[in-house]
């Protein structure tokens, strides 16, 4: 998937782990990130948690794509901030599963809560073994 994920490369996004059900993915706030009030916009917060979500259901090497999500901004981001993004599998079942993503700053503070559901390509493999 990282050799494809444009939008991940190109935000600066580091998928620091990834297991089944699980990933850890960071990015550093930079200067085109912060919007009129000089905060992170809370669309990138969205795609920061969303890719942790992304690279955490398709570790099981089958094609799986979102449903749907919802996310609470919590607290602002800030440029210079590094936010981490941490997902984990709350539940698979057959083609469908619910992955929940917290995303905190460098020094813990919660920032973001989203929830994802997927829906997989049973199958489909994401890459060739």
């Amino acid at each position: 998937m990282w050799a494809n994920d444009h939008a991940v490369r190109g935000l600066g996004m580091q998928v620091v782990a990834v297991g089944a059900g699980t990933s850890t993915v960071t990015m550093a706030v930079r200067q085109d990130m912060v919007n009129g009030h000089d905060l992170c916009h809370g669309g990138l917060i969205a795609t920061l948690a969303d890719s942790a979500f992304a690279y955490a259901c398709n570790a099981y090497n089958e094609v799986t794509v979102a449903s749907g999500f919802a996310i609470e901004l919590l607290a602002p981001g800030k440029l210079g901030d590094v936010l981490t993004a941490v997902c984990h599998e709350v539940n698979k079942s057959g083609r469908t599963g619910v992955y929940d993503v917290e995303v905190t700053n460098q020094h813990g503070t919660r920032v973001a809560l989203f929830r994802g559901r997927s829906h997989t390509f049973v199958g489909k493999p994401v890459a060739a073994d």
